[in-house]
């Protein structure tokens, strides 16, 4: 009897043992999932935009970042701000001053260039915000990678980006951080992104501001087809104006 206790306790004892590993490892894994979710989601940062032309530098604005969403602060338009979600995809220009928003479309080409970005591949999502903008044809774009760079001590990629309709500019994509650290467009204007600071940043700053409601240009050109202010072109019916019906030859009545 003593003899048979004597030999469960030991397999007793490697049940336990495999027991406490398998939780242990499981808790490790939770561990490395949880520190590489917080890695993905650490990706914050602001930065200044400084554009150069003719070795000629000139401030264009300010950029923050949180993960998929930037926020962009542009000299020319100084009344509004844009903000931009890769996910989506979305990309709006917002007017605090008049309490609305719209679609940014070709409002700014830095909403376009200025997103995160596939440090191996940076063309599909170019090419998604050049689409969502409206400027981009039939055709994939072409990235080429044209070697590495370190530019004010961050680690680059560049990159040669040609569109479908053959226009080209040129991108050095920051490893680390998943985004452009300078563009090159194809008229020869450099923007580039200085002082940047890794902080953390709230969400609602890219989030459209609550009460905010949206203007759109093609139902604002419909209601005035609607009034009495839309001039129509030779030959255009005014909308929900009947055109009239020619008569018959004889002057008789159709």
């Amino acid at each position: 009897m003593s003899k048979m206790i004597g030999e469960a306790i030991p397999v007793r004892l490697r049940k336990t043992s495999w027991r406490v590993l398998a939780v242990a490892a499981l808790f490790a894994g939770a561990g490395l999932a949880a520190s590489s979710a917080i890695a993905a989601q650490a990706r914050q940062f602001s930065a200044d935009i400084v554009t150069r032309q003719d070795d000629v530098p000139a401030p264009a604005g300010r950029l923050r970042v949180l993960d998929g969403k930037v926020r962009i602060e542009t000299t020319e338009n100084q009344d509004g701000f844009f903000l931009v979600d890769t996910e989506k995809p979305s990309a709006y220009l917002v007017r605090p001053g008049a309490r609305l928003y719209m679609e940014a479309r070709q409002s700014s080409r830095l909403t376009r260039l200025f997103v995160p970005v596939d440090a191996d591949a940076p063309c599909r999502q170019w090419q998604a915000m050049a689409r969502l903008a409206g400027v981009v044809a039939e055709g994939e774009w072409r990235c080429e990678r044209t070697g590495e760079e370190t530019i004010d001590g961050h680690s680059t990629v560049a990159f040669r980006a040609l569109s479908a309709e053959g226009q080209e500019f040129f991108g050095w994509i920051d490893r680390e951080r998943r985004f452009p650290l300078q563009i090159r467009t194809e008229d020869g204007v450099l923007f580039k992104l200085e002082r940047i600071k890794d902080e953390s940043l709230p969400e609602s700053s890219f989030e459209l501001p609550a009460g905010y409601r949206k203007f759109s240009p093609e139902a604002l050109i419909e209601r005035i087809k609607q009034s009495d202010v839309w001039v129509a072109k030779p030959g255009e019916d005014k909308p929900g104006e009947a055109k009239p019906r020619e008569a018959k030859p004889g002057g008789g009545s159709p």
